[in-house]
């Protein structure tokens, strides 16, 4: 079950499954750079206004998962446009996001009929002096059996379209969530046990 958390802007109900901290772990690959697994933190949040932020923070891992650096750093904000007040509801996303390796991106896509999932491209693509060859990419992320899971094509001048990257993830519980399912218990805690 998807929740509606109250103050939830009514243009980005659609990105609610995304809302939330999530942890987990994935393979990264591609051409050039180093192939090795990632932890990886996913934050989606609100604050009222006709967005969702996203930040991304994932790590290399050796091999007995243990953090050894970082590996890349994301964030930006989500956007439903369209009409989202319509019959139909709006289903196309846009994304502007900014990597810590000097890439700006504008992302297009769409929420899939029926179901928690996202499709993205890049739409723009600027970088700077420094920063790796890059020319644009696919995202995939989708909500399976209450984890997101997540998956990354990515090109550059001398390398077609390819996966590089993709992550399954957990939903990380908030204090306060953890209290107010405590509070939902009975009195004498001893009842739920029987």
């Amino acid at each position: 079950m998807i929740e509606i958390p109250s103050g939830l802007h009514k243009d980005v109900i659609s990105l609610a499954f995304l809302l939330g901290t999530w942890e987990g772990a994935g393979v990264h690959d591609f051409p050039g750079s180093e192939k090795c697994n990632f932890g990886q933190e996913i934050v989606f949040r609100h604050d009222g206004r006709a967005f969702v932020e996203f930040r991304s923070r994932s790590w290399v891992l050796d091999a007995e998962g243990e953090k050894l650096r970082p590996l890349e750093s994301e964030s930006g904000f989500w956007r439903v446009t369209g009409n989202p007040h319509g019959n139909t509801g709006a289903r196309e996303i846009e994304v502007s996001s900014v990597r810590d390796d000097g890439t700006v991106e504008i992302w297009y896509g769409e929420l899939a009929d029926g179901k928690p999932q996202i499709e993205l491209a890049t739409d723009a693509v600027a970088r700077i002096e420094g920063a790796p060859p890059y020319s644009g990419g696919k995202r995939l992320y989708g909500l399976v059996n209450g984890e997101l899971m997540w998956v990354g094509e990515k090109s550059a001048p001398e390398v077609p379209l390819r996966p590089y990257m993709s992550g399954q993830l957990k939903k990380v519980l908030s204090p306060a969530q953890l209290i107010q399912d405590i509070n939902d218990l009975p009195d004498d805690g001893i009842a739920f046990f029987r």
